[in-house]
């Protein structure tokens, strides 16, 4: 999450045998729209142990008025209504929420002893 102070988490369920479909759809459809917008997502998963038929993904903001403006952008672009609608049948559920980042010293140290080494 480097350079973002907040991320949006997303998991979205998939009816049951619906993920490579969405997965298809969300790639072919949201990505190009999401990358001209938001940029690349920090991280974007399937489970795999646990919940099934879900889809994690993390958008990095550098704040709620990015994301605000960044989201406005996406919703009007005219290529973003035709991934909701192939979309909309295969979702069974949603789920939003915003994350802060926590700068841990540790970590900073750990990294940069780590950049020191190589």
């Amino acid at each position: 999450m480097t350079g973002y102070r907040i991320a949006d988490l997303r998991i979205y369920t998939i009816k049951p045998r619906g993920l490579g479909e969405f997965i298809e759809i969300f790639d072919t459809l949201a990505m190009p729209v999401q990358l001209r917008h938001l940029g690349p997502p920090i991280a974007f998963f399937a489970s795999d142990i646990g919940p099934q038929n879900q889809v994690v993904h993390l958008w990095g903001y550098d704040s709620l008025a990015d994301y605000d403006r960044r989201r406005i952008a996406r919703d009007a672009d005219p290529d973003w209504p035709a991934y909701l609608s192939a979309s909309g049948h295969l979702l069974v559920a949603q789920e939003n929420r915003f994350i802060k980042k926590i700068d841990l010293a540790s970590v900073t140290r750990f990294l940069g002893s780590e950049g020191a080494a190589q």
